[in-house]
């Protein structure tokens, strides 16, 4: 281990008594496998053997927690409960949000449901001060729980694109130091993108009931935590045009908010039948209902490379597929093993036992393999990679279900419908008709940052290689970080062969070209029944009207969700590139909000 891993291992994830990481490793194996009926030592021993050379890494919770006396979950986030329009619903929320926080788990959240600022209500309190204003509680919550000692936590707030208070949601960030424990993102919807495009008005809305009596306008529309269609009275007109442009406008000024494509989510949703999804975990990768939980795990696709740096490299497709059918297991015991913080979170885990596998150490891995991460020929070579863990992780969830039984939400009939199961290889399809799937989802791909650096500082998720050498700035305790140069594992290997300089297809986020970014997450996307965390990145030069393009080409690619990354003045940095004429780089913080 570098010193920077071995640094990320003391500080997150050893307990007592473990001297190495293979310590480590054992425990966690060894917790996974206590929750096997039989052949327990035999379980422990496939799942140490994946963890051991790091070919498969799981989340940071489970890393930290599993096998541990200590009261945490193993679940890297939570999306919580609808937030009810009452004081006694917000501070709840408000309470169950704290509890999550303490055991380690970052939140999402849906403030739509929160009467718009200025609103006369029904009750004796008057008038309504918004979302916004109950959104600083949360985040001085936040700030309380944090100053506790608890892992530095994550939250995620989101608001529909015709919430009446939605231009003050867009702003809220110009300010520093505003709502600084949130990533923000906007729900946006079909019907505004059409209204966008045909630069018609658009009309901001909120459910008749909760409101005074009044005139004014009435239309049907589907709510946060409703059934079906309400009664919603227009509060104001807005041009649609110009709050799209007020949107990408503070997304360019200050990488805030992101945008979820909300309706594409809904309709690809493998459980879409039975649930509405209106916010994200905290990085963006797993849409969720409420109380859901995302259990994560990525493989790591550099030790699947054979031959590297030579005209026979190639990815090791079938240890790919072994490796992903193990992995799929222990992601599966985390939920039985985990515990709560809420009783409400486990009844959905366990009743859709969702798991997120995806990728990590792309980008060096496609250096590696002597591919170029914007050529074609490398998109392919990733979109193949993820077909074949897609395909073997249905295929281990059939057999788990078959052993175990399947999800207990599982319906038949209404699941086999849904499109990305009818997406899958005739056999996975047939298999899960005969023998139902034991997770209602499988796939998804986090930023997984920590853990690429406990593995060697390999790129982390899909991401390209963020620098030749870069900086970067670690917590090591409540007041204290230390800052660490490293350089990207691909290189290293490199000059282990012998080589100098730069490999040929090496190349740099910040020399991707943005759509480029885009392509990658779109080739990914469709083998991913979850979502993707990625950072588009843009030079601070990047001209405005491009920058609101490639948003528009996310929509059109099919993504779920965009977060384009312009260097701006009010963020600070975890990743800064080495400059040897600058002894003082920018910094830049890299949010990944969708």
């Amino acid at each position: 281990m570098n010193d920077l891993a071995r640094t990320l291992w003391e500080v997150k994830y050893r307990q007592a008594g473990e001297r190495s990481i293979e310590d480590s490793w054992n425990r966690v194996a060894t917790a996974l496998a206590s929750c096997e009926a039989h052949d327990r030592d035999g379980w422990a021993a496939r799942f140490r053997a994946i963890l051991a050379d790091y070919r498969f890494l799981p989340g940071g919770r489970i890393l930290a927690g599993a096998g541990t006396a200590r009261k945490v979950t193993l679940f890297n986030c939570f999306v919580m409960g609808v937030i009810e329009d009452s004081m006694d619903s917000i501070f709840q929320a408000l309470k169950e949000g704290a509890l999550t926080m303490q055991q380690g788990g970052g939140v999402g959240y849906d403030f739509s449901t929160l009467r718009p600022m200025g609103s006369q209500t029904r009750s004796a309190a008057g008038i309504a001060t918004g979302p916004l204003s109950f959104m600083h509680v949360w985040d001085s919550m936040c700030a309380t729980v944090l100053s506790q000692g608890a892992r530095r936590g994550a939250m995620i707030a989101t608001l529909r694109c015709d919430h009446p208070d939605i231009e003050a949601f867009i702003d809220a960030k110009r300010a520093a130091g505003i709502l600084r424990h949130f990533n923000l993102s906007v729900q946006v919807s079909d019907d505004f993108l059409r209204a966008v495009e045909a630069d018609a008005d658009w009309a901001l809305v909120f459910p008749a009931a909760p409101l005074a009596d009044g005139p004014g306008e009435t239309i049907l529309r589907r709510w946060t935590g409703t059934q079906g269609p309400v009664p919603c009275r227009v509060l104001k007109r807005v041009s649609a045009r110009a709050l799209w442009q007020r949107l990408m406008r503070a997304a360019y000024d200050t990488a805030e908010p992101g945008v979820l494509f909300i309706d594409r989510i809904n309709a690809l949703n493998n459980l879409g039948w039975r649930e509405q999804i209106s916010a994200t975990n905290p990085c963006g990768e797993v849409p969720l209902p409420p109380y859901g939980a995302c259990d994560l795990g990525s493989l790591n696709l550099t030790r699947f490379v054979r031959q590297p740096f030579t005209a026979r490299a190639h990815l090791d497709l079938d240890e790919l597929a072994q490796v992903t059918q193990v992995a799929v297991r222990m992601l599966d015991n985390v939920i039985d093993l985990s515990r709560y913080p809420l009783e409400a979170q486990r009844e959905q885990a366990q009743g859709s036992r969702r798991i997120g596998l995806g990728i990590t150490g792309l980008g060096s891995a496609l250096v590696m393999l002597g591919l170029r991460y914007d050529s074609e020929a490398g998109r392919q070579h990733a979109a193949v990679a993820m077909q074949t863990i897609r395909d073997a992780a249905y295929r281990a969830s059939i057999e788990l279900a078959r052993e175990k039984g399947p999800f207990p939400f599982f319906e038949r009939a209404a699941y086999l419908s849904r499109p990305f199961i009818l997406g899958l290889p005739e056999d996975v399809w047939d298999g899960i008709a005969a023998h139902g799937l034991r997770n209602s989802h499988l796939l998804a791909i986090a930023p997984a940052g920590s853990i690429s650096l406990l593995a060697g500082n390999i790129s982390s998720g899909l991401e390209p290689i963020f620098a030749e050498q870069a900086e970067r700035e670690v917590r090591v305790g409540p007041d204290e970080t230390r800052r660490f140069a490293v350089t990207d594992d691909a290189l290293i290997r490199w000059r282990e062969f012998g080589h100098e300089g730069l490999p040929p297809t090496f190349v740099t986020a910040e020399a991707v070209d943005p759509r480029d970014h885009l392509r990658m997450q779109a080739a990914l996307q469709p083998f991913v029944d979850h979502s993707i965390s990625k950072t588009i990145n843009v030079r601070e030069d990047f001209p405005f009207e491009a920058f609101a393009r490639l948003y528009e080409e996310a929509h059109a690619l099919g993504l779920k969700g965009c977060t384009v990354f312009r260097p701006n003045p009010l963020r600070g940095a975890v990743l800064t590139p080495v400059h040897t004429e600058d002894d003082l780089p920018h910094r830049c913080d890299v949010c990944v909000a969708a």
